[in-house]
């Protein structure tokens, strides 16, 4: 079976083509905005509108798979995939983004059944597995710690190519004064806001350098305790990570010899937002119930849905 996944829920427009466990394509453009400024929804729209069919055609070469065109305009992501479903005749499933991150992880690592951190620019979750649902142990309770370091990045007035991450991570590791900040861990829970208010106010105090690799250590911290603590408590001797930079995979790469256990990780083909995480999910859903598939008609988008919505069909361990 053939999956074609199309990701577009960030900057980031994917196309991911997959047959059973094999890559046929993943190919992405990212809308990058100029040094100081952030991605807004209607301009990112029509990023995507103008590359979208490119990135398709470009999959389908790639992938070695003719199909017929289609006619554009074609006015957002979901719009294409209700498009193909129609012109193809072909099964439209759902696919939560995160639980796309997942799998794709999973397949690409071989991890089993591992603690997950999902770190993103919208997202920051410690997740664990159990009765067909990835429960939630813990999560930001105000903005994401990708965001975070967005805005930070806005702050600085850092170039957003190739990401603001990847560049305040290069300045982090020419820092080497650690500045102290506010550590906002509650439970299994964290908070990034109070961070982010704290460091812009002293943006001006101190080197770039020095405010980047303490905002990098901090939070990154923050992650590493809260995940431990997921590990030890469903007594789990694996940790994923979803997102993030080798700074994090770093200091969670300790934490977890420390424990004796296995960290797994993948490289930016994979983290990054992409299309090839949608189409192994998806595919994932429908071979263990084809009822997974939807009517385009019902096909819609939703920022409110969640992880543990999910009924996670394909897996029974």
């Amino acid at each position: 079976m053939i999956s074609l996944g199309l990701e577009g829920s960030a900057n980031k427009l994917g196309i991911g083509i997959i047959q059973d466990s094999s890559v046929l394509a993943n190919i992405r453009h990212t809308y990058i905005t100029p040094p100081g400024t952030g991605f807004l929804p209607g301009e990112t729209a029509r990023h995507h509108r103008e590359y979208i069919i490119k990135l398709i055609k470009e999959a389908l070469e790639e992938a070695r798979i003719s199909r017929p065109g289609m006619a554009p305009p074609l006015i957002s992501v979901a719009v294409v995939a209700r498009t193909l479903s129609l012109l193809w005749k072909k099964p439209l499933i759902p696919v939560n983004h995160c639980i796309g991150h997942i799998e794709m992880g999973r397949l690409i690592t071989n991890a089993r059944n591992p603690v997950i951190l999902y770190v993103s620019g919208g997202n920051t979750q410690v997740i664990a597995y159990s009765h067909q649902r990835y429960r939630i142990f813990g999560e930001t309770i105000d903005i994401a710690v990708g965001n975070c370091l967005d805005r930070f990045a806005r702050i600085l007035n850092l170039s957003n190519d190739p990401s603001p991450g990847y560049n305040i991570e290069k300045l982090a590791k020419l820092g080497s004064n650690y500045i102290d900040l506010p550590y906002t861990v509650k439970g299994m829970d964290v908070s990034f806001s109070g961070i982010l208010s704290f460091i812009e106010g002293i943006s001006t105090q101190h080197t770039p350098e020095d405010l980047c690799y303490s905002l990098q250590e901090t939070v990154f911290a923050m992650l590493v305790e809260i995940t431990e603590r997921a590990m030890a408590h469903v007594s789990s001797t694996e940790v994923l990570i979803v997102g993030g930079n080798v700074k994090l995979q770093e200091m969670m790469g300790e934490m977890a010899k420390q424990r004796g256990a296995t960290l797994y990780a993948t490289d930016e083909r994979f983290c990054i937002d992409n299309g090839i995480m949608i189409a192994h999910a998806g595919l994932e859903q429908f071979k263990s119930n084809q009822e997974a598939a939807c009517h385009v008609s019902k096909a819609t988008c939703s920022q409110r849905y969640r992880t543990d919505q999910v009924a996670v069909t394909w897996r029974h361990d």
